[in-house]
């Protein structure tokens, strides 16, 4: 299976050559209606305000074929190496507890088996902690969860619990509080301590390698605070180590800590970015609402992922969003996408997606570490609406760049409170606010006062379902990662290393360690 440079392949050249669709004027009833694609989950993918028309949708189809995306997806799925440069297979999708292949071994572990084994363990251990069978080591029940990671050890398990807090209670299923420890900067820490019982919060440590130093870190700060807080306040019996669970790899030294009172596991062929449907996100949700809730995560997701064999792209939503992605970036030259979500419930979620697409995309090599001639993953930034309109929306509508936007959006609200103001509730304020917006942004407005006038053609696609629920985020989030998935073949990089984050490690560790010589380093070193 060859792996192509774009530039070179046939079907981009002609792409290139072809006039974008105008959705100032192109944008009508009825294109609405033919541009819509399921995703599973209840989610729904829609690219009317795109611009992009069925003369080069078949093109796309041609690229997306030439490239051969869906062989690509078909091959990772059953385990071969995709990530070259660490020698590591792709197997995130695994992690649904689901297969969409033949059974995948590596060295002779049936990797199938060995997470829906994970899932048994997570399943027990949460329903225990939820019943009180499992303590804190005064015996009192757990009412907190607080998570220790960094990056994908945090962001998606973040975004994930925030995005399903609201719908939980509206449903009235028994949540178990969360709390979320990720930056170095002590007084991160400490400030969420600060708001924690001691005997009853359950502390989560999640690092792959069991070496993450941010990680690390935090976990000796956390330990000694609160063994100081239980020694002040005189609480006898307490012991930090049954207040402690590990997510890590059955490697790592963390496996075997004494520090722990249990540890469940990922491995290597999970990146962080990629791992929220794992035990990294799976134990914290599964003790906040109940593994049933998790569940269906995992159900939306494995729909998704199904959903994403589709060979033919106006039936596959996460490989059109990827091949328009391409398009926009490649042919008309736009460097920011911009994501926002009509919906509070997901006010951390282009935090993770961010992370999710520039560190796995942001590369400048191919898959063989050749230079490439193209531009590669844009700049990702978002926030919810309608905030967002209140602030960076002046730039999106008349600045002198165009900026793409995927929306994000639902029906309904997830608690099922709302009020009626002037004729309408809030939430159909939020969604009509949306509506215009996708709009207003393709249509824009003519006006004498050019301070008042919108050119219009900034384009938009829309992501959209009855509600936010388990299984409708568990869709969305495999929509994205195989939408990144799908632009890393067509771009012929490695979607599933992040090297880059490796550089500014290795110089803070020898910052610590006196700088060892190198004199600018040092310079900047001795202002702090």
């Amino acid at each position: 299976m060859e792996y192509s440079n774009l530039d070179k392949a046939k079907a981009f050249i002609e792409l290139s050559k072809q006039k974008p669709f105008d959705v100032r004027t192109g944008l009508t009833k009825d294109r609405i209606g033919r541009t819509m694609i399921p995703q599973g989950g209840g989610l729904t993918y829609s690219y009317a305000a795109m611009p992009v028309d069925d003369a080069i949708i078949t093109t796309l189809q041609k690229l997306a074929d030439e490239q051969e995306v869906i062989e690509k997806y078909k091959s990772l799925l059953k385990g071969t190496v995709i990530n070259l440069t660490e020698n590591r297979s792709v197997l995130h999708q695994l992690t649904r507890g689901q297969v969409l292949a033949d059974k995948v071994v590596i060295d002779g572990t049936d990797k199938g088996a060995f997470y829906t084994e994970e899932l048994a363990k997570i399943q027990d251990f949460s329903e225990k902690v939820r019943s009180g069978t499992i303590t804190g080591s005064t015996g009192k029940a757990f009412t907190t969860v607080c998570q220790i990671g960094i990056g994908g050890s945090d962001l998606g398990p973040r975004a994930l619990y925030i995005a399903l807090d609201g719908w939980c209670k509206g449903k009235g299923v028994k949540t178990l509080n969360a709390a979320f420890i990720s930056n170095v900067d002590p007084d991160d820490g400490a400030a969420v301590l600060a708001g924690l019982d001691v005997e009853t919060t359950l502390f989560i440590l999640v690092s792959k390698s069991g070496t993450t130093l941010e990680t690390l870190t935090n976990q000796n700060f956390v330990i000694e605070t609160i063994t100081q807080t239980a020694r002040a306040k005189g609480i006898s019996g307490f012991d930090p180590r049954k207040h402690m669970v590990a997510v890590t790899s059955n490697t790592s030294p963390l496996a075997s800590s004494p520090d722990i009172v249990k540890a469940f596991f990922m491995d290597d062929f999970i990146g962080g970015r990629y791992s929220s449907t794992s035990g990294v996100g799976g134990v914290l949700l599964s003790c906040a609402f109940g593994f049933d809730v998790f569940r269906q995560v995992l159900d939306g997701a494995h729909e998704a992922d199904t959903a994403a064999l589709e060979t033919d792209i106006t039936k596959n939503a996460s490989l059109m969003d990827a091949l328009i992605s391409i398009y926009l970036r490649n042919v008309l030259n736009y460097p920011v996408t911009a994501i926002l979500p009509y919906s509070q419930a997901l006010l951390r979620f282009p935090a993770h997606l961010q992370q999710l697409a520039m560190e796995s995309n942001g590369k400048h090599v191919n898959r063989f570490g050749k230079p490439i001639s193209y531009a590669t993953e844009p700049v990702i930034f978002g926030e919810p609406g309608t905030n967002g309109q209140h602030s960076f929306y002046q730039l999106l509508h008349q600045g002198t760049d165009i900026v793409p936007i995927k929306f994000i959006g639902f029906k309904q609200n997830q608690l099922g409170k709302d009020i009626t103001i002037k004729g309408s509730t809030s939430q159909q304020k939020l969604c009509a606010n949306l509506c215009a917006q996708i709009v207003a942004f393709a249509r824009g407005k003519d006006d004498e006062d050019p301070n008042k006038q919108f050119e219009g053609g900034r384009c938009s696609s829309l992501l959209f379902a009855q509600a936010l629920t388990p299984k409708t985020l568990g869709a969305l989030l495999a929509h994205f990662e195989n939408e990144v998935m799908f632009e890393g073949f067509l771009w012929n990089i490695n979607s599933f290393d992040q090297e880059g984050v490796q550089l500014g490690k290795k110089l803070a560790t020898k910052v610590l360690n006196g700088c060892e010589g190198d004199e600018v380093l040092k310079a900047y070193a001795d202002l702090f």
